[in-house]
């Protein structure tokens, strides 16, 4: 982060690709500079979305993704499954789920809790995986995006600047 020189100098720059870049437009239309030119409708002019589609199509990022199914998808089917054994258990096999384990506490209320604790665990080991496999390639493909709409940013001042002849 750095700070801004002249009349805006208490005012903070994030130069972070992590900053809500779609946060940056509100309010535009309300005076001030007008929007910036449309190309023409014959051509295309590369946009935001080219990069995007770029980095879609990159190995980096279906390896990032197929990473994300790895752990997602049967951990979601594993939760699931335990969760509709407790709920079938409870409703067919009320004797089973009633049975005391000691004092007041019965299988129910253990598996219950059970319920809970797998929650948690299930919550650590999503974030445990995400920090080990995931976050470090998922930052590398943002910084990438991100270094190159800002190439394309300078590019487009460039050439609006030639344009204007400044």
């Amino acid at each position: 982060m750095d700070k801004h020189e002249g009349p805006d100098a208490g005012t903070i720059r994030l130069d972070d690709p992590w900053y809500d870049a779609l946060a940056v437009g509100w309010g535009e239309g309300e005076g001030g500079e007008p929007p910036p030119p449309r190309p023409a409708a014959g051509r295309a002019a590369p946009g935001a979305s080219d990069i995007y589609l770029e980095v879609q199509r990159s190995a980096a990022f279906q390896e990032v993704r197929s990473r994300y199914r790895g752990f997602v998808v049967p951990a979601t089917a594993g939760f699931l499954l335990w969760y509709v054994a407790y709920v079938v258990a409870a409703t067919m096999a009320p004797g089973i789920m009633g049975r005391p384990v000691f004092g007041a506490v019965n299988v129910a209320l253990l598996a219950g809790l059970g319920q809970f604790l797998s929650t948690f665990l299930l919550t650590w080991a999503y974030s445990r995986h995400a920090r080990l496999r995931r976050d470090r390639a998922a930052l590398d493909l943002r910084w990438t995006v991100f270094e190159q709409e800002r190439d394309q940013e300078r590019n487009r001042n460039r050439n609006q600047s030639r344009g204007t002849g400044r």
